[in-house]
């Protein structure tokens, strides 16, 4: 494995870590601040519409100079953003925070997935984007319950400065590791548009927001549905995460291991179980045993489906690949928004808590249909049409 690599998944651990912890550290930001919970969720959904933004904007602008040394601005701006966060006198100021965070995340990611790309054999391009991701897993596991405890023991400010300590470490590990790739020739603004006329690299991104969608929707609304239906304690709820951590973790090594072999096989068994067990999670979320199985499956279905997303776009952006890679990133933050949007819907309508998990067992068999209607589509352009002049002749008789 090359040690650049290891350099790109120590960033994603820090956007990881900074982007879900927090969910855990809600409650306190609010009480500091004197919001409500709702209206410190803001936090949640500015940083999750900052990243949809960011994405196309920092690739773009980033087209005129090396992935490098983009990759190291990104790194220094995500740095900046949580010093912001940590330090904010005012709500607003702490939102400025996140959002100047989030407009690193979607551009680190899509550059950072076409660079991990080129670092390894053409068979390998998917294991080596699961590769960066698992940081990003590992942070669900180690980063966001121990910024979470830092939180609740030392403050909240703490733990937006170690997070932005941890950027610093991305950058110089980029700096240090990332070989030098001189700027793509012609990477001009027009050429990476053209990767979206391309209808499977849109068909692409819409099962990134549905399927990723699939998986918000229920973990968004995890807290209340464990200590309400469940019958979990506020203080199960972080190791519950945790659970869901590792199956996030599993399924990201499953998908880069046979999104380069069983690529399309591989989208169909994983978007068809996920919306399988979140149509079950509404019964299994009334038991604590059964319950902490679906998150952990969950976790892994949803994630599995990570690494041969990204590889397809990337196959399908011939040429062009950046910004449909960074787009794609901000797909499934579009998808997280949305899921949350949704779910909160339902649950405001009076449907209880289990009801975000039938919304989500909605999104990802949408996400099905999309990729086996891609399939076909592709099918289709394969087979050749008859050529008249090709046709059998009958011999003439003499």
């Amino acid at each position: 494995m090359p040690l650049a690599l290891l350099a790109l998944a120590i960033g994603a651990f820090g956007i990881g870590t900074t982007e879900f912890v927090i969910m855990g550290l809600l409650p306190q930001i609010a009480g500091d601040y004197g919001v409500s919970v709702p209206t410190a969720g803001l936090l949640v959904t500015g940083y999750a519409l900052g990243v949809v933004i960011g994405a196309p904007l920092m690739t773009v602008l980033g087209t005129r100079i090396s992935r490098k040394t983009m990759l190291m601005l990104l790194m220094a701006l995500f740095t900046v953003g949580n010093l912001l966060s940590a330090v904010a006198p005012s709500f607003p100021l702490m939102l400025a925070g996140r959002i100047v965070t989030s407009l690193a995340h979607g551009a680190f990611f899509g550059i950072g997935s076409v660079v991990a790309a080129e670092l390894v054999a053409p068979q390998k391009k998917a294991g080596a984007i699961a590769t960066m991701f698992t940081g990003l897993t590992v942070a669900n596991i180690v980063g966001v319950p121990l910024g979470t405890f830092i939180g609740q023991a030392v403050g909240w400010r703490t733990t937006f400065t170690a997070v932005a300590a941890l950027g610093l470490v991305g950058l110089l590990g980029i700096a240090r590791l990332v070989p030098a790739v001189p700027r793509p020739e012609g990477a001009h603004l027009r050429r990476e548009l053209t990767a979206f006329r391309n209808p499977q690299v849109l068909l692409a991104m819409a099962m990134t927001v549905l399927g990723f969608g699939g998986v918000f929707a229920a973990i968004t609304y995890i807290a209340p549905m464990m200590t309400h239906v469940t019958g979990y304690s506020d203080g199960a709820v972080t190791w519950l995460l945790v659970l869901f951590g590792v199956g996030m973790f599993l399924g990201n090594l499953l998908g880069g291991r046979f999104a380069d072999r069983h690529l399309m096989p591989m989208l169909y068994g994983t978007l068809g179980g996920l919306a399988l067990v979140l149509a079950l999670f509404t019964l299994t979320a009334h038991n604590e045993i059964t319950a902490a199985a679906t998150i952990l499956l969950v976790g892994a279905l949803g994630f599995a489906t990570v690494p041969p997303l990204q590889k397809r776009v990337l196959d399908q952006a011939h040429g062009a690949p950046t910004l449909a890679s960074a787009v794609n990133i901000g797909a499934f933050n579009l998808g997280n928004a949305l899921a949350a949007w949704l779910g909160g819907i339902v649950i405001s309508a009076g449907l209880g808590y289990t009801a975000p998990n039938w919304v989500g067992a909605l999104l990802a068999a949408a996400a099905l249909v999309l990729a086996l209607w891609s399939a076909a589509l592709e099918r289709r352009e394969r087979t050749p049409a008859p050529d008249p002049a090709a046709a059998p002749r009958i011999p003439a008789h003499h």
